[in-house]
């Protein structure tokens, strides 16, 4: 019988060197793992899908060379997303570390539009859009998932449910299964933090990632929500996930820069 073979069987193998990052961690194994994929050009999306597929990562991150400096694309295990701050940073600490040592700041052109990526002292600095978030009910559903009622419900993309404090945030053990039927693509929910300004958690199974360990593109909303609650522009942020992570955030404007630390973890080669 022959050999079961597969679509990418057919074509000549390919070797792809690839990065496995925690971001937002100033050790390894905390903070956000990632994975980075440097690429030459563009392969077909099924093949950046089957990818991510198996790193079974909440993103893989793929890079090409651009004009500007470079395209990047990010892909959770499921599905290509808009906007990833760790991965980004993952991404940036890579070229930072690997092939553009002399570099200080990055272009990357992306589905979300340019995104700015500077060394700063220790930390990776990402120049990410501020997000608005608008009040809305807090909808039984949401109480169901969550197991709790927030004090607060606002609404983008996401719900954000707003608790009275920390404990309540460390606490919380949500029903996925109910989560998942929700009418938005995730929930994050956040307090203000003993020893930080606010803290947070992120829950997106419908995006295959049940609970993210440090969920950038949520600190776009998160940011300018606790900028005009407290009454400052540069905040202390704590996500207290299982595995944690902790940003350095400034409001300037319509943007929000985020700071965190990363390291290399892993280095190896894809087969393909």
């Amino acid at each position: 019988m022959p050999a079961a073979t597969n679509e990418w069987s057919a074509a000549p193998r390919r070797t792809l060197r690839q990065y496995q990052v925690d971001a937002f961690a100033e050790r390894p194994f905390s903070g956000n793992p990632a994975a980075v994929c440097p690429l030459d050009d563009w392969p077909d999306d099924s093949l950046l899908q089957a990818i991510a597929e198996e790193n079974n990562l909440s993103e893989t991150a793929f890079f090409v060379p651009s004009a500007k400096g470079f395209h990047l694309r990010w892909f959770t295990p499921v599905c290509e997303v808009d906007l990833c701050g760790h991965a980004t940073l993952a991404a940036a600490h890579v070229i930072f570390s690997e092939s553009a040592t002399n570099l200080s700041q990055i272009i990357f052109e992306t589905r979300s539009g340019d995104l700015s990526v500077r060394r700063w002292k220790k930390l990776i600095e990402l120049d990410f859009p501020a997000i608005p978030l608008a009040t809305c009910g807090c909808p039984d559903p949401l109480v169901a998932a969550l197991g709790a009622t927030p004090c607060e419900v606002l609404g983008a993309d996401i719900y954000v449910a707003v608790f009275e404090c920390e404990d309540q945030i460390r606490s919380l053990s949500p029903d996925f299964g109910r989560v998942v039927q929700l009418d938005k693509r995730a929930v994050c929910v956040t307090a203000p933090g003993r020893d930080v300004d606010f803290v947070s958690r992120y829950f997106a199974p419908k995006m295959g990632v049940p609970e993210d360990p440090v969920t950038g593109s949520a600190h776009c909303k998160l940011v300018p929500y606790w900028s005009a609650r407290l009454g400052k522009k540069e905040l202390t942020a704590l996500q207290v996930s299982k595995r944690g992570g902790r940003l350095k955030c400034t409001l300037e404007g319509d943007r929000v820069l985020m700071a965190g630390q990363a390291v290399t973890v892993m280095q190896a080669e894809l087969f393909l």
